[in-house]
């Protein structure tokens, strides 16, 4: 399935932890994702990502006529180096964020990941990005599993239901 994202990593444990970096047109993804490459991150994929399900994770790389290049608003197409693929270890919405908000999933593929909303001019965004990829650890899946929120992800590897009785 090809989503409206970039897809950024950072190595982490001997591999690659992704990003999904969604939001409209014009918000700031590729903006971020620059910034975060300056960072120590790695692109993957600019603006469109092909993402899978394997072995119940979320993986995901450039679809091939794009990778390899980021559109700079401005200047051009240009080539960037980029990782071959990565985990989806976090999905980042391009938005306002609360100061402390509960915790919160997206749904890719039937699989339920982290969700974090961030500013994407925000100077900070690309530490906050590599801050909640560390405090998701190498097991993204134990991410936010204490007190209310464990209700909105009972357990890792399984389909999110699609009404509470299921």
């Amino acid at each position: 399935m090809i989503v409206h994202a970039g897809l950024i990593a950072l190595r982490m444990g001997g591999a690659w932890r992704g990003v999904l970096i969604e939001g409209p047109s014009g918000a700031g993804k590729t903006d971020l994702a620059l910034r975060c490459l300056a960072d120590g991150f790695r692109m993957v994929a600019d603006d469109r990502t092909l993402i899978w399900l394997s072995g119940g994770r979320v993986f995901g790389r450039a679809p091939d006529a794009l990778a390899g290049r980021v559109e700079v608003r401005g200047l051009d197409v240009v080539e960037e180096p980029a990782a071959p693929f990565a985990e989806v270890a976090l999905v980042a919405r391009c938005e306002p964020a609360e100061r402390i908000p509960e915790p919160q999933f997206e749904e890719r593929l039937g699989m339920a990941l982290p969700l974090l909303r961030v500013a994407p001019l925000e100077a900070s965004a690309p530490q906050k990005l590599r801050r909640a990829l560390h405090h998701l650890g190498r097991r993204p899946q134990q991410a936010y599993q204490t007190g209310s929120a464990a209700r909105f992800l009972p357990s890792w590897g399984r389909k999110v239901p699609l009404r509470e009785s299921e």
